[in-house]
């Protein structure tokens, strides 16, 4: 049996109701205006530098910890926040304040249009390192 297949056959069930995301690294050119960018659009603040890093708490218990990263280019990444239905209006007008453009879709195809899935809005925009950033009011429905 391989080890990947016995390892999941022994994790316990209940096991996936105790583990939780708690920080992750987001690359930047430049970490405090990516932050700040983030922060701004979302209606957050930019905590305290922790060493390298450079944490916005998106306040469920996860922070994203931007690093600078200056040894190559960045690779975009897709970071997608559920957001609160009545603050959803509020930062697309922030959006289009900051000269940002956001699409209906990820792969950027429907500019100035949001999308209306599983009874929610969402659009997606590109943060200053050309990270794929989300935001939607509802989540996905999952099989």
């Amino acid at each position: 049996m391989p080890h990947e297949q016995q390892h999941r056959r022994e994790a316990e069930p209940s096991a996936a109701a105790d583990v939780q995301l708690n920080h992750t690294i987001v690359y930047a050119a430049d970490r405090r205006l990516s932050a700040e960018f983030l922060a701004s659009i979302l209606g957050l603040e930019v905590g305290d530098a922790f060493g390298p890093f450079l944490p916005v708490d998106l306040g469920n218990g996860v922070t994203l910890d931007y690093y600078e990263k200056r040894d190559g280019p960045i690779q975009g990444q897709h970071y997608a926040f559920l957001v609160p239905d009545e603050q959803f209006d509020t930062m697309i007008a922030r959006l289009e304040e900051a000269g940002v453009v956001y699409y209906a879709d990820p792969g950027h195809t429907e500019p100035g249009r949001v999308n209306r899935l599983f009874g929610g809005r969402g659009a997606y925009f590109e943060d200053p390192n050309g990270h794929n950033m989300e935001i939607m009011t509802r989540p996905y429905a999952r099989p």
